[in-house]
């Protein structure tokens, strides 16, 4: 008995111990794990962006709204821009605010400061006067007038006494226009009118009425193209003997007091010329062929030298001006007389004080382009 329940226990032993070989070598199933999530990485950051500006909208407006008996209202129109030209005022004597006439190498803008003195300087002089005063003839109440006007001016006939050496015309010559010494004047009677529009001059010399009042009737008349520096034709007269502007060579009160500066040759006169001319100038009024006489066009300046500290500023500007652009000789009448435009704000007193300035004190620029009979 002992023997059958240790063989039994052997037996069971045996089992077990054949059991767990067999379980070491087949391990048994683990249990199903759920599948794997599959990981989704997320994008990679963008590099940041500067956050885009929201366009500001305006609000919309909404319509005006009418109140009874009002009516909307409409937001008033912005005046134009003024063109260059329309700065100049229209009117006699007015200001051209700095805007020169003529293209800036015209002989009337050209510095001359630097040219050199003409051989026969100190007879032409003499001729004039050297002791003889500088005189103005320009003020408050004399002087030659011009009178700006629209291209729209209405034109009118004119008549001329020298119609071979006029310009026909018509002229623009508006209503009750500017005349040199007055409309009872007797002398030279010029009417000079600058079209601001067109850039044009027109003047007329001893100009008078027609009867009829519809027209006029003058010695000479002659119109310039101010955007170029073309002549008259050689041997014609302008309303200047000279056959040159006027109103190019008129000192203004604008430039002197406004715009400090003269920047251009101003006109003068001599009693006794000579039967030619220079440039720029186109016509004689001499029968002297004496070479020692200024010709028509001749041009002097004030000396380098002289002193001109002790004349009040607006008196040394004009002096300034004559060193540097000088004076032309345009025509037959007192000597060393220059011209200008009147103007009521100017001062006899102190345009009289240029009276110190000599004939002796100006030196002639030498000429090149001759024309004598």
């Amino acid at each position: 008995m002992e023997r059958m329940l240790a063989a039994l226990a052997l037996l069971v032993g045996l089992t077990f111990a054949l059991a767990g070989c067999r379980a070491e070598k087949t391990p048994p199933p683990e249990p199903a794990k759920p599948p794997a999530k599959e990981t989704v990485k997320p994008p990679a950051p963008e590099p940041a962006k500067a956050p885009a500006k929201e366009a500001v909208k305006e609000p919309a407006k909404e319509p005006a709204k009418e109140s009874a008996g009002e009516p909307a209202k409409v937001a008033a129109p912005q005046p134009a821009k003024k063109s260059w030209k329309e700065e100049i005022e229209l009117g006699a004597n007015v200001s051209l605010h700095g805007h020169q006439l003529y293209p800036p190498d015209n002989p009337w803008n050209k510095d001359i400061s630097g040219e050199p003195v003409d051989p026969n300087s100190e007879a032409l002089v003499a001729s004039i006067g050297k002791d003889a005063a500088l005189h103005p003839d320009v003020g408050p109440n004399y002087g030659i007038p011009y009178v700006v006007v629209a291209g729209t001016q209405a034109k009118v006939p004119v008549k001329f006494e020298y119609p071979d050496e006029s310009d026909p015309g018509p002229y623009p010559v508006p209503p009750n226009p500017p005349i040199e010494g007055g409309p009872d004047a007797k002398g030279d009677r010029h009417i000079l009118i600058l079209d601001r529009d067109n850039w044009k001059l027109y003047e007329l010399f001893a100009v008078y009425p027609t009867p009829d009042g519809k027209g006029w009737k003058a010695g000479s008349g002659a119109i310039f193209d101010l955007n170029s520096s073309a002549l008259r034709p050689a041997g014609w007269t302008s309303a200047d003997a000279a056959g040159l502007p006027i109103v190019p060579g008129l000192l203004r009160y604008d430039e002197v007091y406004e715009g400090k500066a003269v920047e251009h040759a101003i006109r003068f006169t001599c009693k006794r010329s000579r039967r030619a001319y220079v440039y720029p100038a186109t016509h004689f009024a001499s029968r002297s062929r004496d070479p020692n006489l200024p010709p028509m066009g001749m041009r002097v300046r004030l000396k380098a030298g002289y002193d001109i500290s002790a004349f009040s500023p607006p008196m040394q500007v004009i002096l300034m001006g004559m060193k540097k652009y000088g004076m032309i000789l345009a025509d037959n009448g007192g000597n060393w007389f220059f011209t200008g435009a009147p103007h009521p704000k100017w001062s006899d007193d102190e345009l009289n004080t240029l009276k110190r300035v000599k004939g002796r004190d100006f030196e002639v620029v030498r000429m090149d382009r001759l024309t004598a009979e």
